[in-house]
């Protein structure tokens, strides 16, 4: 199974809204995406949940922090 990534731009995607919008394919294995596929190219992603953004980011310590 796959999942198509993108900034969609819109409210929700705030700062993200600025870059050029690109899209990849990520695979999952059941309901997993592995997290080296998110973070292939940023160490922050922005995740949309209806009208509110939040920010899914790995830090130094290749911890996960999610903040709205």
């Amino acid at each position: 199974m796959s999942a198509i990534s993108g900034d969609g731009g819109g409210s929700a995607a705030g700062p993200a809204s600025s870059r050029s919008a690109a899209t990849r394919t990520l695979t999952m294995r059941g309901s997993r995406i592995d997290s080296r596929e998110l973070f292939a190219a940023e160490r922050e992603i922005i995740i949309a949940h209806g009208e509110d953004a939040y920010r899914l980011r790995l830090t130094s310590q290749n911890k996960l922090i999610l903040t709205k």
